[in-house]
């Protein structure tokens, strides 16, 4: 048969009648078309089940375990403030952000490291390392068998519902259950670690212990306070010393008006007694000096006789008789002068107004001193209570200053109560997993693997099929020479008037000849 390249094409494109014909080919002309490439057929076919059987030999099967986890709201943790009422807020839907909020929550480097530290993934065989022959380091393996850990996850968000499903899939079933089971775990222990503060109830605890002490420090200091006030409030005693003080002072006042009023009487009554005379005349005689006479007299009648006597023993001219003559001559005149002189003999008694005033004077004066007296008593006593008032006034104070003291203390001790109260339930909540993500259903063990090993078969079978069919296809469309009738008409564009089939050891024969001589 000639070769269809020693024909030349009319007006159509190379090998568009060929691609053409190709497609309107009868059930015959594949049968035809399968014989003729039945070779290259046959190989690719049975080549792709030759992978298919080894491929269902050597794959292991996968078993797969799944866990559910259901976002709900039954649980609300208080909001960590400085007052004593939290707000809460509450909301009663699941969105898709916090769902998916979850799921990156579970990714998380930590979370899967912690999964592969428990199971020990980090200890699977590596083929790049046994082909390179290194050892890699402990967190580089734990590094790739989180990266392998996590593409080896499946999780995803169920439609419609506030369900998210984890799947995993291995060759030990055992090991897929472990693995979700501890993932489970770490995810749950990552959830509370996330939504409520590391080490809130202990602050609190420690916080409320600090005031517990301090307010039992303050209550000492009030009971020591107390007893050094001998259990009186100083406040009111305060109140009384003041009202004493008040008192006392009034006194004090009244004292130093006393004493300037006696003050004021006493300059009236020396202003009374320089003016009023001490003494009043009561009788009054008028005669000579009866007592001075009889004096003048005796004393003549002793002289008298002093002169006689010196008369017997001595002359008149001796010198003590003249002497005593004269001392006799002058008493003679003298009693003669008084003997003329007249005089009045007056009697006086104490003036009653005088001694008036000067008892009032003295007595206002005894008054005064006493009144002096007690000014200076009262000024002690206004000053100690002056004094008492200011100590009591400073530890009423300080007594208010304490008690604020212990009342502010005794609030912030019933705040930090009453946080530490609800973290310590919080924790309870924390350690029961009474949380709002819940486990809708635990991993199971897997009995059957995800992938049955007939599928690979099934599977190869059709990839064996369609490949095979896709090289005869293509080796058909390939070959340079004509094998049916309808190919030259479809090429060469021409009808053909007869064809005539060739045997099949003429074909040999032909196909063994140089293509020179065909």
């Amino acid at each position: 048969m000639k070769d269809r390249r020693d024909f030349q094409p009319e007006v159509k494109p190379a090998g568009e009648g060929r691609l053409a014909h190709m497609f309107s080919l009868s059930a015959q002309d594949y049968v035809e078309m399968a014989q003729r490439h039945r070779r290259l057929m046959a190989l690719c076919f049975f080549g792709i089940m030759a992978c298919a059987i080894l491929a269902t030999v050597a794959i292991p099967a996968k078993y797969k375990s799944e866990v559910r986890f259901l976002l709900q709201r039954d649980r609300i943790d208080p909001v960590s403030t400085a007052s004593a009422s939290a707000p809460v807020m509450f909301k009663d839907t699941i969105t898709e952000e916090e769902i998916n909020s979850e799921t990156e929550l579970m990714l998380s480097d930590d979370v899967l490291a912690k999964v592969v530290s428990d199971n020990g993934l980090q200890n699977q065989k590596s083929l790049s390392a046994a082909l390179l022959g290194r050892t890699p380091s402990e967190q580089e393996r734990i590094a790739k068998a989180v990266k392998r850990l996590r593409s080896d996850l499946n999780v995803a968000a169920i439609k419609k519902t506030n369900l998210f499903s984890v799947g995993y899939s291995s060759k030990d079933p055992q090991e897929a259950q472990k693995v979700l089971l501890s993932l489970k775990q770490a995810y749950l222990d990552k959830h509370i670690a996330v939504h409520r503060p590391v080490g809130e109830s202990a602050f609190f605890k420690e916080q409320a212990d600090q005031y517990k002490a301090k307010l039992d420090g303050l209550e000492k200091q009030q009971k020591d306070f107390s007893a050094s006030v001998d259990g009186v409030s100083p406040m009111m005693a305060r109140d009384l010393s003041m009202q004493k003080l008040g008192d006392f002072q009034s006194s004090l006042e009244t004292t130093r008006a006393s004493i300037k009023e006696a003050q004021q009487r006493i300059a009236d009554l020396d202003r009374q007694s320089a003016s009023t005379p001490a003494r009043l005349t009561t009788s009054e005689k008028k005669g000579q000096n009866a007592v001075l006479l009889e004096q003048l007299k005796s004393t003549l009648l002793t002289l008298e006789l002093k002169r006689t006597e010196l008369l017997t023993k001595y002359q008149p001219d001796y010198r003590p008789v003249k002497e005593v003559e004269q001392q006799i001559a002058a008493t003679r005149n003298k009693i003669e002068q008084e003997e003329k002189v007249r005089v009045t003999e007056s009697t006086t008694d104490q003036s009653p107004t005088f001694a008036w005033i000067d008892s009032e004077r003295a007595k206002t004066k005894a008054d005064l001193e006493g009144l002096k007296a007690r000014q200076t008593a009262l000024q002690g006593v206004v000053g100690r209570y002056a004094a008492d008032t200011r100590k009591l006034d400073a530890k009423g104070i300080d007594q208010q200053d304490l008690a604020r003291q212990v009342k502010e203390t005794e609030s912030n001790y019933l705040l930090y109560q009453t946080k530490y109260e609800e973290s310590r339930i919080g924790d309870a909540m924390d350690q029961t997993k009474l949380l709002n993500v819940i486990t809708a259903n635990e991993p199971g063990l897997p009995t059957l693997p995800v992938v049955p090993p007939f599928l690979f078969l099934i599977a190869g079978l059709a990839m064996a099929l369609a490949l095979s069919l896709a090289a005869g296809l293509t080796a058909e469309y390939f070959d340079p020479s004509f094998q049916t009738p309808a190919q030259v008409a479809a090429e060469l564009s021409v009808p053909v008037l007869a064809a005539m089939p060739m045997r099949a050891d003429f074909e040999v024969i032909d196909r063994k000849r140089p293509a020179a001589i065909r």
